[in-house]
């Protein structure tokens, strides 16, 4: 009697959670469609807004390209390396191979720490960090220090040093305190009417120069090197107008172009003066002349990519070329391109555009680079003329 009785309480229990959900399964359809429209309603919302508003962003970043950097850097780092110690103990306890990396680790941290208590001739020599420096940096005068060390710890010119310093000699006494600027030339202060062009100008370098230095920062949209009065400007291989006279002149290279420069099928891309070399922050040539010289493909390969009428970066009209073996090169600031995305070219004899001053650029000149699996490299590697 009690299992029939039971048994009946089970039927009637099923039933009614039959019926629930039954009566509940209309809701639960409803309210999803309603998440799924709300949802949708919020990310075209966002997206119509963002599109809105890119442009801003961009511009932004252009106006104050350089000063951000390093900021993005950090926190990137940062990020990264706060990912990996929340991490790391997961990792270790999961998947043996972490462990005994970590104990790797541990072993060669433990014998660095035994090493650091060796001392030699250097142990009081300054270690100088070989990231780019963007501002001056103070440097304090050490025991065997002299301007030619110093100059070479920082990778500067030994005249930079004695003009930023107003040095009258080479005399330098322990403690010291001298200002390193971070880049060969000298730091100028801005004054009311100044232009880019009449500083390069004073100190007998290029404007270009002043322009690819990428700490110096421009108001505006970034593309007239608009200046503010007051800011100080770091001027590449700049030369003081009183020290001018008896400073080493620099050298004028004119380029022929195209000519075969090296085994390989390489070429001279396009005929010239060279106005600037490869540097840490500017690992290209820039080879100037007249608007509309023909630039030619510097080795055989296939076209990757065009960017016609746009800022593109500084680039301007710009083109890529793929030799198929990891080797990229880039023509930037042209007039006007002569090639389209795909098209095989031949070094030396296929004319890719024509010599222009568009984009980041101070006046007409080519900006040639070589990327060798996607990282740029001295170009006078494979085409020096």
């Amino acid at each position: 009697m009690s299992s029939a009785k039971n048994l009946c309480m089970h039927k009637r229990s099923s039933h009614k959670f039959s019926l629930w959900v039954k009566n509940h399964t209309g809701e639960l359809k409803g309210f999803l469609d309603f998440l799924f429209f709300y949802t949708k309603r919020k990310l075209v919302n966002f997206s119509v807004r963002f599109e809105k508003n890119k442009n801003k962003l961009v511009k932004f970043f252009l106006m104050k390209r350089g000063r951000y950097n390093r900021p993005f850097l950090h926190l990137t780092t940062m990020g990264v390396l706060g990912i990996g110690v929340l991490i790391a103990p997961f990792l270790a306890d999961t998947f043996p191979i972490f462990a005994s990396q970590k104990d790797t680790l541990t072993l060669a941290a433990s014998s660095a720490e035994k090493q650091s208590v060796l001392v030699g001739d250097e142990v009081f020599q300054t270690q100088v960090s070989s990231k780019p420096r963007d501002k001056v940096t103070n440097y304090q005068v050490e025991r065997g220090d002299n301007l030619a060390t110093i100059a070479k710890k920082f990778g500067i010119s030994e005249d930079t040093i004695r003009w930023q310093n107003n040095l009258k000699d080479d005399t330098l006494s322990v403690g010291d305190t001298l200002q390193i600027l971070p880049v060969t030339g000298v730091a100028h202060k801005v004054e009311a009417g100044e232009t880019v062009y009449t500083i390069a100008k004073k100190y007998n370098t290029d404007p270009q120069k002043i322009v690819d230095f990428p700490f110096n920062e421009f108001a505006g949209n970034g593309e007239d090197f608009a200046l503010v009065t007051g800011e100080v400007l770091y001027v590449p291989d700049g030369v003081p107008p009183d020290q001018q006279a008896t400073a080493p002149k620099q050298e004028v290279q004119v380029a022929s172009g195209p000519v075969a420069v090296a085994t390989g099928g390489w070429y001279f891309p396009v005929q010239g003066i060279i106005t600037q070399y490869p540097s840490w922050y500017h690992m290209a040539l820039d080879i100037a002349g007249s608007i509309g010289t023909s630039v030619y493909a510097a080795h055989s390969g296939t076209v990757d990519r065009v960017s016609v009428g746009t800022y593109d970066t500084g680039y301007g009209n710009n083109v890529w070329i793929d030799d198929g073996d990891g080797i990229r090169t880039h023509y930037a600031h042209l007039n006007s391109v002569n090639v389209s995305v795909g098209q095989r070219v031949t070094g030396g004899s296929s004319v890719i555009g024509f010599r222009g001053n568009t984009g980041n650029s101070t006046g007409p000149h080519t900006h040639f680079e070589i990327q060798v699996n996607g990282t740029l490299i001295n170009p006078l590697t494979y085409v020096n003329p």
